[in-house]
C-alpha cells in the first residue's frame, strides 16, 4: 500500500513536493473507505484518492510519478542500454540540469523471498530514486536505495543501496553474494530490481511482481493502447469481457451488452442497444461508453490482485453519478476482498460531494508554471460537515482557475 510520495524536479514538479496520503488516528474508521498500509497496521490510507485542480496545473504529472516508479522497478531493464531514463525535469534554466528525486514509502510483505502466507512477515519499504540530466547526453541513475522496517517501526533496514560513484550495497535480507557479476554490469538507465529480476533473483522478482500490481492509462515508454488494441485483448480475454458485460446493463449507459466479432481481418466491437435491432459499432459509440470500456480492465485488475489503479481523467465523458458507482466498487469488501485502491484525475467537482476530505488531492500551479501538492487534510479547520463543492468554488481550497 503506497502511504507517502515525495517528488522533485519532474515535470512542472519542481520544488519537492510530500504528499502523506496516511489518515489521522482521530478520523472516523470507516472501513469501507480507509484500509490499514499492511495487515496488522493501525495507520490508514483512502481505498480511493480524486485528484483536483485547473486544466495543466500538474494532475497527470503527480500520478504520472507513481507510473513511472512502477515502470522502472518493473520495465527498465528492457530499455536499449544508450536510452536515456523518460521523464523530463522542470524546464527553467536552472532546474533542467538538477537530478529528479522521487520517493516512495509503502508498506508489504518483508519476509520477500516467502511463499506461506500464514507465516507472513509484513511492514513497510522507502524506495528512493535520483536521475541526473546532461545536456547533450541521456539521463541517467544517480543514485537508487530500498529500504524496510519491520512491522513498520523503529529504525530502517537497508536492503540496497546504489550510490553515485555506481557502488552497490547489500543488505541480509538483499544478499548479492552470488550476483556480483551481474551488479557490477548493471546499465546506468535500469534499475537493480528489474535487472536482478531477470536472473531469478528471488528477493527483486518479488518486488517486481507488486510493482505489477500498479495499472495505469499512463504509458511511460509507449503510446495508449489503440482501439483496435483494446478490443482485441478483450476479445482474448473472455472473462474480462463477461465481467465488462455484467456491469455495463447496470450503468444506465442504455446498452446491453457487448459482442467482438472478426471480420477476418481485425476484431470488431459490437453493443447491443436497448431498443435497437442493429448494434452500434465502437466508432459510433458514445465517448462516454468508450470511456468506460477503456477504464475497466484497470479497475477489473486492480480489484483481482488489490492493486493500483492510476486513472488520469477517468471522470472523461462519464456522468459523476457513474464515478460514485464505481468508487462503491472499491468501498464493497465483497467486490474488494483484497483493498484494491483507485487513484484517479478528476474535473469535476460535482465528486467531491461523494468524498471524504482523505481522500481529496489538489494540485495548484502558480505563475512561474510549479505544480504544489497537498491534501484536503492537509488544509486547517476543514470539517466534515462542510460542504466541500461549494467551498471548492469559491476558492477556499485553491487549486481553481484564476481569470484575468
Amino acid at each position: 500500500m503506497l502511504f507517502r510520495l515525495e517528488i522533485e524536479n519532474f515535470y512542472s514538479i519542481r520544488d519537492r513536493q510530500v504528499l502523506d496520503l496516511r489518515v489521522s488516528d482521530k478520523s472516523r474508521k470507516l472501513p469501507e473507505r480507509f484500509t490499514p498500509i499492511h495487515p496488522g497496521s493501525h495507520e490508514r490510507v483512502p481505498k480511493v484518492m480524486a485528484t483536483f485542480g485547473a486544466n495543466a496545473a500538474g494532475k497527470t504529472n503527480l500520478l504520472r510519478a507513481v507510473a513511472f516508479l512502477a515502470w522502472f522497478v518493473r520495465d527498465s531493464f528492457q530499455l536499449q542500454p544508450e536510452a536515456g531514463i523518460p521523464i523530463i525535469p522542470f524546464q527553467d534554466a536552472e532546474w533542467s540540469g538538477r537530478p529528479t528525486r522521487i520517493a516512495a514509502s509503502v508498506g508489504g510483505r518483508t519476509d520477500l523471498e516467502g511463499q506461506d502466507e500464514l507465516s507472513a512477515t509484513y511492514g513497510t519499504y522507502e524506495y528512493e530514486l535520483i536521475v541526473a540530466h546532461r545536456t547533450g547526453g541521456p539521463s541517467y541513475v544517480a543514485a537508487e536505495s530500498l529500504r524496510h522496517r519491520m512491522d513498520g517501526k523503529g529504525k530502517s533496514v537497508r536492503l540496497f543501496q546504489r550510490t553515485a560513484r555506481g557502488d552497490i550495497l547489500d543488505g541480509p535480507n538483499f544478499p548479492l553474494a552470488h550476483y556480483r557479476s551481474i551488479v557490477g554490469k548493471v546499465r546506468s538507465n535500469a534499475s537493480l530490481i528489474s535487472t536482478l529480476a531477470q536472473f531469478d533473483f528471488a528477493p527483486a522478482v518479488a518486488l517486481r511482481n507488486a510493482s505489477r500490481t500498479v495499472v495505469t492509462n499512463l504509458f511511460v515508454v509507449q503510446q495508449n493502447l489503440s482501439d483496435e488494441q483494446l478490443i482485441g485483448m478483450l476479445a482474448g480475454n473472455p472473462s474480462l469481457l463477461e465481467s465488462l458485460n455484467r456491469e455495463i446493463p447496470r450503468i444506465d449507459l442504455g446498452v446491453r451488452n457487448l459482442r467482438v466479432e472478426s471480420d477476418g481481418l481485425r476484431p470488431i466491437a459490437k453493443f447491443e442497444h436497448e431498443g435497437l435491432s442493429t448494434p452500434i459499432v465502437w466508432a459510433l459509440e458514445s465517448h462516454g461508453t468508450q470511456s468506460f470500456v477503456r477504464s475497466f480492465p484497470l479497475i477489473a485488475s486492480a480489484l483481482r490482485t488489490g492493486g493500483l489503479a492510476l486513472i488520469d481523467e477517468l471522470d472523461a465523458s462519464l456522468h459523476p453519478m457513474m464515478l460514485s458507482e464505481i468508487a462503491q466498487w472499491f468501498y464493497d469488501t465483497s467486490r474488494n476482498p483484497l483493498n484494491a485502491r483507485l487513484w484517479l484525475t478528476c474535473q469535476n467537482p460535482a465528486f467531491l460531494e461523494q468524498l471524504e476530505k482523505e481522500e481529496v488531492i489538489f494540485c495548484e500551479k502558480d505563475r512561474h508554471g510549479r505544480t504544489r501538492v497537498y491534501g484536503l487534510q492537509d488544509i486547517k479547520n476543514v470539517r466534515r460537515i462542510d460542504n466541500y463543492y461549494r467551498k471548492y468554488f469559491s476558492g477556499a481550497y485553491g487549486a481553481v482557475p484564476i481569470f484575468g
